[in-house]
C-alpha cells in the first residue's frame, strides 16, 4: 500500500507528504515548526532539498550548512545529515532517486 499524497509526522514538530514517485525518481513536501528536527541519519538515495520558505541549518557528514527560502543543497547518497528549522512554519521540496521505498510503503 502506498501512501502517496498523505500528510503524516516523521518527527516531533514535522510533518511530510509524498508528492509523486515514479520509476526512480520521488518528490515529497516537508514542513518544519520552529526548532524541529529532522534527525541525523543516511541511506543510499541521492538527495535534493530546495527550500519553499524559511530557513534551516543542515549538517552533511559533520559540516553545517544555512539554506533560505529559494536556496537549495544536494545530499549524496551515504552521506550523514540532519537539518533543524531555524524559522516558524519553515518547508522544505525534497527529491530523491532512487526512489525511497522505505517510506513510500508504510
Amino acid at each position: 500500500m502506498s501512501n502517496l499524497g498523505v500528510w503524516e509526522p516523521a518527527e516531533p514538530g514535522v510533518k511530510r507528504c509524498i508528492l509523486n514517485a515514479a520509476a526512480s525518481l520521488m518528490m515529497m513536501e516537508v514542513h518544519f515548526e520552529k526548532g524541529a528536527e529532522g534527525y541525523e541519519h543516511s541511506h543510499p538515495h541521492e538527495q535534493m532539498s530546495y527550500c519553499l520558505r524559511g530557513s534551516f541549518v543542515f549538517r552533511i557528514d559533520g559540516m553545517e550548512h544555512i539554506v533560505s527560502a529559494g536556496q537549495s543543497i544536494a545530499i549524496l547518497a551515504n552521506a550523514k545529515h540532519g537539518v533543524t528549522a531555524l524559522e516558524a512554519e519553515s518547508a522544505l521540496l525534497d527529491a530523491f532517486t532512487p526512489i525511497r521505498e522505505d517510506l513510500l510503503k508504510r
